[in-house]
């Protein structure tokens, strides 16, 4: 079959290079792709992401029979309901209505208080004097975050008064509203999920992101630093609490409210004292996760696909061992940047993904977006592949002050 991977991003690089190595699939078309995606998909310029009908021209001339969508901003745009309804093409991801479940977090809150799935306390505000009074009241530690996609960066985590308020006025400065939350301390874990209606297949491994900009979880919140997997110090126990009270009961929520999801739902939960509690949903992989989780995944993304598709169960197998990826960024991220410094990566390019590259004239590799390289180290054991993951960041050649990334990428399982 040919498959049509949408975006341009790490998590994209890493879904080509997987249907790469399917047995099922014949042709891979990347829509946009990105510049180090050539050697395993027909990379499409001058398609953009939101441009439905080019896309679905590209799908229906190529005879695609999978369109796999990577990034929230088209899924949240209607790029599944267009492609279904106006041209019949099959699609891995949800529709627009489903995709709330990250393009609103007052939705997905809504959803969770009515069937009683545990999350933190929260409220919604169009208002910032009553988001200003309603921060006062409660005081800090306190989270804010914006009601809509704001590419993993809309959350400020604020530890006392004077970062709650500025990120007040930072949040709403546009208008958006917003959702504040109570504040939940434990373990982060990611769970990525397959799902088709009341269907669920939860991944046998979890993956645990670095979600603030610098060393010791310090900054700001970003799109993420790094991530690694598996999760030793978290138990399987939690994993198994988290599909029993959460994953479940969310998909038959979903269902009894009139939604058909179909694709990933991503679950960022918390291991609080407590139990495990939702911290965020999202409706695609999650990135940098996706990268180190399909790189260790050993089944074919096809036949999987497929089998989603018709609601078998099945398991999935992980290469033993353990894997890192450490995120270089461009130096400001996630604030202003600038772009077009050159980066060299020859020597370790098989154990890269592109986030946010591209090339000039000459072939060589210039900087385009905030995160710009995933740089990946595996080894049998979390300290091995951590030293092969920074051994591969020391080959990767920048200017000094271009780039930064963060040095303690788990940290937590060390």
């Amino acid at each position: 079959m040919n498959v049509a991977v949408i975006g341009g991003g790490g998590r994209e690089h890493a879904l080509v290079r997987k249907f790469a190595e399917s047995s099922k699939v014949d042709r891979i078309f990347a829509i946009p792709g990105n510049a180090g995606m050539s050697d395993v998909a027909e990379v499409i310029h001058g398609v953009t992401e939101n441009d439905f009908e080019a896309i679905a021209g590209v799908c229906l001339e190529n005879e695609v029979e999978w369109v796999v969508v990577g990034p929230e901003a088209p899924l949240t745009a209607g790029i599944v309901d267009y492609l279904e309804d106006e041209h019949d093409i099959r699609v891995f991801g949800p529709r627009k209505k489903e995709a709330q479940m990250e393009s609103s977090k007052a939705f997905t809150k809504e959803l969770m208080e009515k069937y009683d799935i545990p999350t933190a306390k929260f409220a919604r505000f169009d208002d910032y004097d009553a988001a200003r009074s309603h921060i006062e009241s409660e005081g800090a530690p306190i989270v804010l975050k914006k009601d809509g996609l704001a590419a993993g960066k809309g959350v400020v985590v604020a530890m006392d008064m004077d970062e709650a308020l500025a990120g007040l006025d930072e949040l709403m400065d546009d208008g958006s509203p917003v959702v504040i939350e109570e504040f939940l301390e434990g373990e982060e874990f990611s769970l990525m999920v397959l799902v088709n209606g009341e269907y669920t297949h939860s991944f046998e491994m979890i993956a645990q992101d670095h979600k603030r900009a610098f060393d010791g979880d310090t900054g700001p919140n970003t799109g993420g630093m790094g991530a690694y997997a598996p999760v030793s110090h978290i138990d399987e126990s939690h994993r198994t609490e988290a599909i029993e009270k959460i994953v479940k009961p969310v998909a038959k929520g979903m269902v009894e409210e009139g939604l058909e999801y179909f694709g990933i739902l991503y679950l960022g939960a918390m291991v609080t004292s407590e139990g495990v509690k939702v911290i965020e949903f999202n409706a695609r992989f999650g990135d940098p996760e996706a990268q180190i989780l399909l790189s260790l995944m050993e089944d074919d993304l096809g036949e999987v696909l497929e089998k989603v598709h018709r609601k078998e169960p099945f398991e999935l197998r992980f290469k033993p061992g353990c894997m890192v990826g450490v995120m270089l960024a461009s130096h400001g991220y996630p604030k202003a940047y600038q772009k077009d410094k050159y980066v060299e990566f020859d020597a370790v390019r098989d154990d890269c993904y592109i986030s946010g590259l591209r090339q000039d004239m000459d072939g060589l590799y210039m900087t385009s977006g905030g995160r710009v390289l995933l740089v990946t180290g595996y080894g049998e054991t979390v300290d091995q592949a951590v030293k092969a993951a920074y051994d591969n960041v020391g080959q990767v050649k920048f200017d000094e002050g271009d780039l930064f990334f963060r040095k303690d990428i788990a940290h937590r399982a060390l």
